[in-house]
C-alpha cells in the first residue's frame, strides 16, 4: 500500500459515485472536500443511516465511506444490513469504514460486518486515496454464508519488515460496544 508523492500519476474519480455516511458536519465537509479534490462529482451526503439506506435502494453507487458513528456503532450495523440486503449491485460495493477510535475490537467488528478496510481519523487526502486505490486493486472475492457476507477476510498482509520493533495496540477503555 502507498503511492509516491513524486509520482506523476493522476487519479480522477469523476465517473465514480460515492455515498458518504457521516453524522458530523465537519467530518462530512472534510470527506466531501477530499473526494472533490480527486474529481468526484457525484457524492451522496448522508448524515443518518435512514438517508443512506434510501440512497442505496434508489441509486447505484461505486464506493461507500461509512463512519462507525461513535459509541452507537450504527455505521457497523449499516454495513451489515447492506451486505445482507440483496440490493444489487450495491450490496457488493467496496466499503471504507472510518472511526475516531480503532481498538482491536473495533477493527474486528468492522471486518466481521463486511467492510473492506478501516481508517482511523483524522483522515488525510493521501491516506484516503491510498485506501481507495487499495480496495480498487485488491480484487478480494466476495463471500456469502450463514454467518458472514462481505469481502473475503483472508488476505495476505506482509506486515512490518523483519527487525522492526513495534508495540501492541493500546487497550482502550473507550471501546465500542460489541
Amino acid at each position: 500500500m502507498g503511492f509516491s508523492a513524486d509520482s506523476r500519476a493522476r487519479f480522477n474519480l469523476a465517473q465514480v459515485s460515492v455515498l458518504v455516511l457521516e453524522e458530523t458536519p465537519l467530518g462530512m465537509s472534510i470527506l466531501v472536500q477530499i473526494l472533490g479534490g480527486f474529481g468526484a462529482r457525484k457524492v451522496y451526503r448522508c448524515d443518518t443511516v435512514e438517508k443512506a439506506e434510501r440512497v442505496v435502494r434508489e441509486a447505484e453507487v461505486d464506493l461507500l465511506i461509512i463512519d462507525a458513528m461513535g459509541r452507537s456503532g450504527a455505521g457497523f450495523d449499516f454495513v451489515r444490513w447492506l451486505r445482507r440486503s440483496g440490493i444489487r449491485p450495491n450490496c457488493y460495493v467496496p466499503v471504507i469504514l472510518t472511526a475516531a477510535h480503532t481498538p482491536a475490537m473495533a477493527i474486528a467488528r468492522a471486518r466481521d460486518c463486511g467492510a473492506h478496510i478501516v481508517m482511523a481519523k483524522p483522515l488525510t487526502p493521501r491516506a484516503m486515496l491510498d485506501r481507495i486505490i487499495w480496495v480498487a486493486r485488491a480484487g478480494r472475492r466476495f463471500v456469502e454464508c450463514d454467518g458472514y457476507v462481505g469481502p473475503d477476510r483472508r488476505f495476505r498482509d506482509a506486515g512490518l519488515p523483519r527487525g522492526l520493533e513495534f508495540g501492541r495496540r493500546r487497550e482502550d477503555g473507550l471501546m465500542l460496544p460489541g
